[in-house]
């Protein structure tokens, strides 16, 4: 890998290892936690307590159940994204190593090359 062509101020490779950092999630809350069993739970017990003389209008419980399965979407995709995250942290990682092997051996190659030379002006 050629370094000597590629020109990078400082501002340019902060940049460019933020990008390359492995990302890191913050921990959700309680309420992201909630599953369709407990929507389940409180829907039940919405119905229990509502006054039977003035029910729920039908628009009102689709909408809740519209809402449910937004969040399930958005829960869903949530986990999409941490599994794509997780996937390129580890892209990352193998990246970085195999930049670092590439340079250990055009380190090597180069000394090798240095020494072949050095032995044959001994020679001559």
């Amino acid at each position: 890998m050629d370094t000597a062509n590629t020109i990078t101020t400082p501002g340019t490779q902060n940049a460019i290892d933020l990008l390359n950092a492995p990302s890191t999630m913050s921990s959700q809350n309680q309420l992201a936690t909630l599953d369709q069993t407990d929507f389940l739970r409180l829907l039940t017990t919405q119905l229990t307590l509502q006054d039977p003389l003035e029910p729920t209008s039908n628009e009102d419980m689709l909408a809740q159940m519209a809402q449910f399965s937004s969040l399930q979407a958005q829960t869903d995709s949530s986990s999409s994204l941490t599994e794509i995250s997780t996937k390129l942290d580890a892209l990352i990682e193998a990246q970085e190593a195999a930049t670092a092997a590439s340079t250990a051996a055009a380190e090597a190659a180069t000394q090798a090359a240095e020494a072949a030379q050095a032995a044959i002006t001994q020679v001559t």
